[in-house]
């Protein structure tokens, strides 16, 4: 696959399941620590209030969604590709498409995603600092990251 097979469009509202089943499917992967029951628990939310309360940005293949970036100004809220498109350069391409829209980015992962880590380290992100729990006060170390374009 070549960058150019990716198309980006914006979100829609029919993308809402399609795009919450990326985000599970590649969240029990990468997240398994956080537990299955968890991550169940907060499909809702992603579907609820954070997809259509962001900015986010479909990557497609073939017009079927395999990835999207969720923006909050320039703040990454979520960046997600289906565990069988990952390392195709969708993520990258999405990241791409963020910077040039907004100049420069920042998010929070969990430091215990060594993929995340390395994806976004190889990517020029730089770590700023990390924190020993997230969000929801679970004992799970984030970092902040930032790259400005």
């Amino acid at each position: 696959m070549k960058n150019q097979d990716v198309v980006i469009r914006p979100f829609e509202a029919s993308d809402t399941h399609k795009l919450s089943r990326i985000w599970l499917e590649a969240s029990l992967v990468v997240h398994p620590f956080i537990g299955e029951s968890r991550l169940m628990d907060q499909r809702a939310l992603i579907e609820e209030r954070y997809l259509p309360g962001a900015e986010t940005w479909v990557a497609t293949l073939s017009d079927q969604p395999a990835g999207f970036i969720s923006l909050l100004e320039t703040f990454i809220g979520g960046l997600f590709v289906s565990p069988e498109r990952q390392g195709m350069g969708i993520g990258r391409h999405l990241v791409a498409h963020a910077l040039s829209l907004k100049g420069e980015l920042s998010l929070e992962v969990y430091t215990r995603n060594l993929q995340a880590m390395d994806f976004y380290s190889a990517l020029g992100f730089q770590e700023l600092s990390r924190r020993p729990t997230d969000d929801e006060g679970y004992p799970f170390e984030n970092a902040r990251l930032r790259l400005i374009g």
